[in-house]
């Protein structure tokens, strides 16, 4: 009897197979890319709502410094419902990527040390090489998915919020994506400004991008996604303070507005077009499932405006 009760146990464990098989509703699975150094794997979260046909759109959703995909993934599920929109969630996981640099700037410093004063980096590297960096597992997490859901749609969204924002609007800068369509950067803690003067990560200076490439990304479908009441009154989420992020503002959501306004007078003083749009999103904090519903409603009714608003600076 003991054995026949180990065995059944054994029976009932998830196996790499059942993992891989594709549902209606929610799962995960596993992407795989690259060789060697090169090798991204990551566990991805997704929900398949009943509606689901090849014509679906895909939304890829990044979470935020928790990492907590599948929390992220079950925050979108009854827009997904709702919808009709295939919704994935990358899980980059602390044991491969621990700190803060590896995930909200998306790996693009290396050699990182820290000091205890109100600058916050003590010394660092710039990583030049673009295959080490975050941006380029989020084409192959879609065409993956595309190929796994017999997804018709050459185009993906994208939400992030937070640390996740964080990401998403160094990717509308750095990234070289043939498919990402629509970019929403939700409650960013803090960003890179499109600013030549300013050292990177807090500015360009000694990036990897040029003008042009910078006049590329001002063309992109950014949308910097921000709750009004994510001010000097929220206490959730942890907010990065130093002599350099405090240039920004005191809170996120005076961060977003400033770092919107002096792209949009960078991209001016340049003469390039900018397509970036910002947005508030009234009665809502440092919250991802209140942001990702106005998300959802923003992106997927674009004629329903009243849950959201574009504000002129």
């Amino acid at each position: 009897m003991r054995i026949l009760i180990i065995l059944a146990w054994l029976v009932a464990l998830p196996t790499a197979a059942n993992e891989q098989r594709i549902t209606n509703g929610s799962g995960h699975y596993t992407y795989s890319s690259g060789a060697g150094q090169q090798q991204t794997r990551l566990k991805v979260y997704y929900h398949k709502p009943d509606s689901f046909a090849p014509s679906s759109p895909v939304l890829l959703v990044l979470p935020g410094a928790g990492r907590n995909a599948w929390d992220y993934r079950d925050a979108w599920k009854a827009a997904s419902e709702k919808y009709g929109v295939l919704v994935i969630s990358p899980h980059y996981a602390e044991e491969r990527y621990p700190e803060f640099w590896n995930y909200n700037i998306a790996g693009m410093l290396t050699n990182v040390t820290i000091n205890e004063t109100r600058t916050g980096f003590a010394s660092y590297e710039i990583t030049q090489d673009p295959q080490q960096w975050l941006f380029k597992d989020f084409d192959g997490v879609f065409l993956d998915a595309r190929k796994r859901f017999g997804v018709d749609a050459d185009n993906y969204d994208m939400f992030g919020h937070s640390a996740g924002g964080q990401i998403i609007h160094r990717f509308a800068l750095f990234g070289t994506s043939g498919h990402a369509n629509r970019l929403v950067a939700a409650n960013a803690g803090w960003y890179t400004l499109p600013d030549f003067d300013v050292m990177f990560p807090f500015g360009l200076k000694e990036s990897p991008l040029s003008e042009k490439a910078l006049r590329k990304a001002f063309s992109r479908n950014l949308v910097v996604f921000l709750g009004e009441l994510d001010n000097a009154d929220e206490t959730r989420g942890h907010l990065a303070r130093n002599d350099k992020l405090d240039v920004q503002g005191l809170h996120r959501f005076s961060r977003g507005r400033y770092f919107y306004r002096e792209s949009k007078a960078i991209a001016e003083g340049i003469d390039a077009d900018f397509a970036w749009q910002k947005i508030h999103v009234p009665g809502v904090g440092h919250n991802y499932r209140r942001m990702s519903e106005k998300a959802a409603q923003y992106l997927y009714t674009p004629r329903n405006q009243e849950h959201s608003r574009q504000e002129p600076e």
